[in-house]
């Protein structure tokens, strides 16, 4: 089989309504896939005003507002128009990139019709509960996507540290990698521009903390604003620019009333505020890689980063910037502290962060995605159970 003979039905509970790190990449790769000669049709939660047009063809699937995120869409199920619609299009593979009701559906009904299925991880899920006081739940969460994720013929990380991490949870026994690029043309320490910055008050001497992502509460807001006390109670100068928009944004700005937040940002406007910044901070555990970090280091700036998933795949402590435990409040405004006060060492960092990047390109990941797809539909042409399938 060649990649012009994939059909592939994609499934995922955000394909274009909301803009997020996940969902850009599952555009890029459709696109990918399409220029390559396959076949893809997508089946994902619409609204009539999503964030951006959808590449390739996309079709609705029933959802409702989630609760207490109301800007997310909950898929309810698979109605019988929609699995007409997949049987007309008669796919060879399914990739689920959700573990919610339509990724459920999704593997069962691959499952029933003796199609290789894969699954694609983006989000810590699992940790998720510790941010709303719920941490109890955080064991039950990853038994159900261990349960959800062995039902697959392989899964796949966008990161070596998060690939891990599944195999060590037993998600699946056959855990590949499928990484994330960055647009070069767009985060770019040439995109620097200390006018954008004056027009926010942002002084050209002023070193700039930034935060880049969805203001919501399991990005690390908490760790962030209470390492940023610290520096203000060390008296180290500073400022601190929020690029983003989220839920959260109110109890952030109130968290951080001397902060400069710019909204959300989008294409070269997001390289110029990246870039316009002076060193990233990513307290997150959540993320499964971190397309934030890629695109700061992009554009030439240190990173002050979790020791999590995704980040410690990324970025070298004391080389590209500095990697602290989770949730270390003094240890993060440390290494901070040590940016703020150190121009040589910014530049240092940013300068081999800037070369550390140069080998994500999203051509290149993406054709490692296609060949394992390839491989995956091979081996159950071969009549290869799945790995998480044999008896124990």
């Amino acid at each position: 089989m060649q990649v012009e003979d994939l059909r592939v039905a994609l499934f995922t509970g955000n394909y274009n309504y909301v803009r997020d790190g996940a969902n850009q990449a599952l555009n890029r790769l459709v696109g990918y896939l399409l220029g390559q000669g396959a076949a893809v049709r997508i089946y994902s939660p619409c609204i009539d005003t999503p964030a951006f047009p959808p590449t390739g063809d996309l079709v609705g699937v029933p959802a409702l507002p989630l609760p207490g995120r109301a800007e997310y869409r909950a898929p309810l199920m698979i109605p019988p128009s929609v699995k007409r619609d997949i049987r007309a299009f008669q796919p060879n593979l399914f990739h689920v990139a959700s573990p919610e009701i339509l990724g459920h559906r999704a593997v069962t009904l691959g499952r029933k019709q003796g199609l290789p299925v894969v699954a694609s991880v983006h989000t810590r899920f699992e940790t998720y509960p510790r941010y709303y006081g719920l941490t109890f739940l955080e064991p039950i969460l990853e038994a159900a996507l261990r349960r959800f994720y062995r039902r697959c013929d392989a899964i796949f990380a966008p990161s070596e540290s998060m690939a891990q991490l599944l195999r060590e949870q037993r998600m699946n026994y056959d855990v590949g990698i499928w990484s994330r690029g960055v647009e070069r043309d767009i985060f770019s320490p040439a995109a620097r521009d200390l006018a954008w910055r004056r027009g926010y008050g942002i002084g050209d001497d002023e070193t700039v903390v930034g935060f880049v992502g969805r203001l919501v509460m399991e990005k690390g807001l908490d760790v962030f604003s209470d390492a940023i006390d610290k520096l203000e109670q060390r008296g180290v100068k500073h400022r601190v620019l929020v690029v983003g928009e989220g839920p959260a944004r109110d109890w952030f700005e109130r968290r951080l009333p001397n902060a400069v937040f710019v909204g959300f940002q989008k294409g070269h406007d997001l390289g110029r505020a990246v870039a316009s910044c002076d060193m990233l901070f990513n307290p997150s555990v959540t993320e499964t890689f971190g397309n934030v970090t890629l695109e700061a280091m992009a554009a030439g700036l240190p990173v002050v980063a979790a020791i999590a998933t995704g980040s410690q795949s990324l970025v070298e402590d004391n080389v590209t910037g500095r990697l602290v435990r989770p949730g270390a409040i003094a240890q993060f405004a440390d290494a901070l502290q040590h940016f703020c006060e150190n121009k040589d060492a910014r530049a240092a960092a940013g300068a081999a962060g800037r070369v550390a990047s140069e080998r994500f390109g999203w051509d290149a990941v993406n054709q490692v995605l296609v060949d394992a797809y390839l491989r995956v539909i091979r081996q159950r042409a071969e009549h290869r159970e799945p790995p998480a399938q044999r008896p124990r």
